[in-house]
């Protein structure tokens, strides 16, 4: 008969690994007994002594933030506030501006009631999307009744000319009304044809914002309606006369205006009026107003 041999374990499973762990604590044990050693004797330099100690600070700086994130129960952001923009110095950067060349658009701020006092300011409006109009007309037809354009002058919200062109009318003139629009017969003989002119304007005054004094009376001539939103007219703008010591509900000529509001003379003497003069005043009207009127019409479509 063979003999059979049963090697029997009676320690169970649990027992080898308490073996298993001990043993790994006596080992860490020894590393310790054998670094304190040689701290002791010089042999383990301060760059390796840093590191070990870096090691274990970042450590416990991750445990001390997430124990932090975890109890924020919700984050508090600051509120955001609009800024004034940088203005550039550069003078092509604002020709290109004119021009609508530019691929971001600066947004123009002014105080508000309530932040003024701080210092901050509320958006209202977007200067580049602002321009002022004024035409002049000569008489066509019998005895000169029809009004015709014969100019138009087109500025920015900073004043400057983006337009200003000399247009003859599609039918003959029979009244240049120079004492009025200060046409002459040498400016309509290398003028701009009507059809010409309206598409450059037209283009120009499309989604913006157009202050013009009586200015329904250039949109007629121009054959041209503008919406209504985005029309500024300073004759009928009671604010302004308001602020001129006029009756609010009666239309105010631009010369009158500008002489209480701003204390200039325009129209004056017998050679017509300046188109580019006129749009010029008439938009330093409307800036005169441009808060108060903005926040006017932004309550009447608010209700």
């Amino acid at each position: 008969m063979s003999e059979i041999t049963l090697n029997l374990n009676f320690n169970g499973p649990g027992h080898s690994e308490g073996h298993e762990k001990a043993g790994g604590n006596a080992r860490h044990k020894q590393f310790v007994r054998k670094r304190r050693y040689l701290e002791r004797k010089g042999f383990l330099n301060k760059k390796q002594n840093t590191n070990i100690s870096q090691k274990e600070g970042c450590k416990k700086n991750k445990l001390h933030w997430k124990r932090k994130d975890h109890s924020q129960a919700s984050a508090v952001f600051p509120n955001f506030t609009t800024l004034q923009p940088e203005l550039s110095t550069n003078p092509s950067n604002s020709m290109q501006a004119h021009h609508g060349n530019l691929a971001t658009i600066k947004e123009f701020t002014v105080p508000s009631k309530s932040t003024s006092k701080k210092g901050s300011g509320s958006v209202l409006h977007n200067p580049m999307k602002y321009i002022a109009i004024d035409c002049e007309m000569v008489g066509t037809g019998p005895k000169g009744h029809c009004s015709e354009l014969a100019r138009c002058s087109i500025v920015s919200y900073d004043g400057d000319v983006i337009y200003d062109k000399f247009i003859k009318p599609v039918n003959p003139v029979t009244d240049l009304r120079t004492r009025w629009s200060g046409i002459r017969w040498q400016d309509l003989h290398n003028a701009t044809p009507f059809k010409q002119a309206q598409g450059e304007i037209l283009r120009i005054l499309t989604g913006k914002v157009v202050v013009g004094h009586a200015v329904q009376n250039d949109f007629k001539v121009l054959h041209y309606s503008h919406p209504v939103h985005l029309m500024r007219d300073t004759s009928r703008i009671p604010i302004l006369n308001r602020k001129a010591g006029l009756p609010e509900n009666q239309p105010a000529s631009l010369k009158t205006l500008t002489k209480v509001l701003l204390n200039k003379d325009i129209q004056m003497g017998k050679k017509g009026h300046s188109s580019v003069e006129d749009a010029k005043a008439t938009m330093e009207l409307y800036k005169t107003v441009a808060v108060e009127w903005e926040r006017t019409l932004a309550s009447k479509t608010a209700s």
